[in-house]
């Protein structure tokens, strides 16, 4: 456990991590009482809409890449996260306001979701990158797992405490108190010793700054590899809004508290799945596939699953494979890069995570409407399958690396190589 939580000995990660846990439960509330709202108040539980909704939201992490990256590199991150995170309070405000009053329409909700999608694009890289300045390159992997574990701990407290208040007061106070949350964020911000942050490695501002971030991971077989298996799995898999919401409200039946409480339920794998990513010294590649594959069988094992508890079980499951996927693949990109390139790297890695949502949203809510979400579930299991078997394509063919070296032939296993920042240079040097 002293390993497990290594960075909590900063006094900057302490702060830090204090303020992220309270914003973090008011976006899981907000996550859950938007859903709930365009479920059930403001359609016929049309689980296309909510898919709508989560393709405004996440799309621009995709379209902006190029200026979110940019500047994740290249400005003062603190400052950065100081307008993005207040941005994303007056926009939880606005929306409560609009609820509460009961003037909310549809179509409005959908120009919050890609206003908080726009902000979110901006303020996703530099959060994730500020970590590296706060604890630096040595606890970097164990601060990334730990980041998860807040976000997850809060999936887990969050939508019940949604659900309650969804029932108790209605969703628009739900969206006023997630505004209420960024002030801890703001206030941890404020009380950060800023002498002590570690240095940053700036790019260099070029006319080719926008495109070598593409051109860094075209030229890295490992980190292409696992942007498309992230690719399949944040595409069709990661559409869990959907999944939970049309599972409960048209298979099982169920209301906003019980709603809120599967979303809990898998928040418990999340959890686990983070912690056990903190434990480690650093992310391997086969961990990546054995993930993806559990959490394709998972996914297959819930839909066709009878009952509402083993529902929310073998949630569980799928949430520590899930978790275990995307922690790792977020710490390996990390640690394998350059860190004037990181912010560039980390900005495709949530565009691709959460920006193949605005595709794969609207087509897993089509199923679910057409076949039922038992279907749906069935898209995100193929996803996470091939994506596994994508992964065992590259370790066949890059794993036993074989080269000749005075005419001997050297093995090099591509787990001890994963980490450097580049992958001839590590060839070489194992060599």
């Amino acid at each position: 456990m002293k390993g497990t939580f290594r960075s909590l000995h900063s006094y900057n990660y302490r702060v830090w991590a204090s303020g992220a846990i309270v914003s973090n439960i008011g976006t899981w509330m907000q996550r859950i009482a938007q859903d709930w709202l365009v479920l059930t108040q403001l359609t016929h539980k049309n689980a296309a809409a909510v898919g709508i909704v989560m393709a405004l939201q996440f799309g621009p992490q995709l379209g902006l890449l190029p200026i979110t990256g940019f500047t994740a590199d290249h400005l003062d991150r603190r400052k950065m996260l100081f307008a993005t995170q207040a941005a994303l309070g007056a926009l939880a405000l606005g929306l409560g306001i609009l609820t509460i009053t009961g003037r909310v329409q549809l179509w409005e909700v959908y120009v919050f979701a890609l206003l908080l999608g726009c902000v979110t694009a901006f303020d996703a890289p530099a959060r994730q990158t500020f970590v590296s300045d706060i604890v630096g390159e040595k606890d970097l992997s164990n601060a990334v797992a730990l980041n998860s574990t807040s976000f997850n701990a809060a999936r887990m407290i969050g939508p019940a405490i949604a659900g309650l208040l969804i029932a108790a007061i209605g969703t628009g106070w739900v969206f006023v108190l997630n505004a209420a949350s960024f002030c801890a964020v703001l206030c941890s911000l404020t009380f950060l010793r800023v002498n002590e942050l570690h240095p940053r490695h700036h790019a260099e501002r070029t006319r080719a700054g926008l495109v070598e971030g593409f051109r860094y991971v075209f030229a890295r077989p490992d980190l292409r590899t696992i942007l498309v298996m992230l690719f399949l799995i944040g595409t069709f898999g990661l559409n869990f809004p959907i999944f939970i919401s049309t599972m409960a409200v048209t298979v099982f039946h169920a209301g906003a508290g019980r709603y809120g409480f599967l979303t809990s339920t898998m928040a418990i794998g999340s959890v686990t799945g983070a912690l056990l990513a903190a434990r480690r010294a650093q992310p391997y590649f086969t961990l990546l596939i054995a993930a993806a594959a559990m959490f394709g069988i998972g996914l297959m094992v819930a839909s066709v699953l009878p009952s509402y508890w083993l529902f929310g079980l073998a949630l569980i499951a799928i949430g520590v494979s899930a978790q275990t996927f995307t922690t790792s693949t977020n710490s390996f990109m990390q640690l394998s890069t350059e860190p004037k390139m990181r912010g560039r790297i980390v900005a495709i890695f949530l565009a691709i995570a959460m920006g193949g949502t605005p595709i794969g949203a609207p087509i897993v809510g089509w199923v679910a409407d057409t076949f039922g979400p038992r279907w749906a579930l069935g898209v995100g299991a193929a996803a996470g399958l091939t994506a596994a078997a994508l992964g065992v394509r590259y370790l066949v063919k890059y794993r036993n690396l074989c080269v000749r070296i005075e005419g001997k032939r050297l093995r090099i296993d591509m787990d001890d190589i994963a980490l450097s920042s580049d992958s001839a240079d590590a060839s070489r040097h194992a060599a």
